[in-house]
């Protein structure tokens, strides 16, 4: 059963005459207990299409979607008030940079204890207690003194810890990491990357797993969707996305994988850059850089061809052999 259904979201920032689309007209679908990867390169509209899921879209950015849903919800019709209790219970979200996401002007136990008070209520005493309990839970040593300590205390890793406990303080449905590991140490990311898979499985969360790791992708998500230019060019189970890619983007984002360059010099890449505010091609976002663009590319944006559960947004889908169906 879905747990969360985008329709047709699209996030616009600027000016109302010229608008531009960070986010443009994506849909997908999250099961209860599924983890669904969400993988681009850097610009590509990740971290944005979860911040509107969020309703943390401040202005100039403005939100529009056929319906957002949770749990048949939509969310964009709820009241503000009513979505904020939501969010933060329900719908939780891990930011990248914990130095950036704690507020460095109180402590650790006061912010997760604020959190508690904020969606579940309860005497001060049961919510300090659950505050320890939650950082025994996320793997810091000598919890009860740990609340006590400000932000700027902790290591990298420890911090992101803190955030992890109070993203699951209120045992919420659905948990977004974005990039959750983006800002720590190599040997502390695994780490992390095993304790948040460990609570998903311990509490059937719906997860949202945003990152540039595709390796972690493979071996972690359950469907994976990939972003290029704010659209959604292709969605698939992991197996399908990594043993067939259907998408030249998809296919690129393989291949400059090490493994796939073994015997090679250099690792393959893609040509170009994401498109900006001003070099928006026309037809199909990736034509100035896919190697197997044609006029009616440069000329025609691509429909979706295929089932919601494997669709491609692309005019010549690749097929098994790698090559585009003309």
């Amino acid at each position: 059963m879905a747990i969360l259904e985008v329709n047709q979201l699209s996030v616009h920032f600027g000016d109302e005459s010229a608008p531009f689309k960070a986010v443009d007209k994506i849909s997908y679908t999250v099961d209860e207990g599924e983890i669904l990867g969400i993988v681009g390169e850097s610009g590509s509209g990740k971290s944005v299409s979860s911040l509107a899921i969020m309703g943390l879209i401040d202005y100039p950015g403005r939100v529009s979607a056929d319906s957002v849903n949770f749990h048949g919800e939509n969310l964009l019709e709820m009241a503000e008030k009513e979505r904020k209790k939501l969010t933060g219970a329900d719908i939780s979200m891990i930011f990248q940079d914990p130095m950036t996401s704690l507020n460095p002007c109180f402590t650790v136990g006061y912010q997760i204890m604020e959190a508690l008070q904020v969606h579940q209520g309860g005497s001060k005493r049961e919510r300090r207690a659950r505050a320890e309990e939650l950082l025994r839970l996320v793997g810091i040593p000598d919890p009860a003194s740990r609340l006590k300590v400000y932000p700027h205390q902790l290591s990298g890793g420890m911090s992101q810890r803190v955030m992890i406990a109070m993203a699951i303080a209120c045992n919420p449905r659905l948990l977004i990491a974005d990039e959750p590991t983006t800002a720590l140490d190599v040997t502390i990311q695994a780490q992390i990357i095993d304790l948040l898979l460990d609570l998903q499985k311990e509490q059937n969360m719906a997860l949202v797993l945003i990152t540039h790791d595709l390796a972690l992708v493979a071996e972690a998500a359950h469907k994976v969707m990939v972003m290029y230019a704010g659209q959604v060019v292709e969605t698939g189970s992991s197996v399908e996305i990594f043993r067939s890619p259907k998408h030249p983007y998809t296919q690129a984002l393989l291949r400059s994988l090490p493994e796939s360059s073994s015997g090679k010099s250099r690792l393959d890449s893609l040509s170009g850059v994401v498109p900006g505010l001003f070099d928006r091609p026309r037809g199909c976002m990736l034509n100035p850089r896919c190697p197997y663009a044609t006029d009616k590319c440069r000329s025609e944006e691509p429909a979706v061809q295929g089932p919601p559960e494997r669709a491609v947004k692309c005019h010549y889908p690749l097929n098994e052999q790698g090559e585009p169906t003309r």
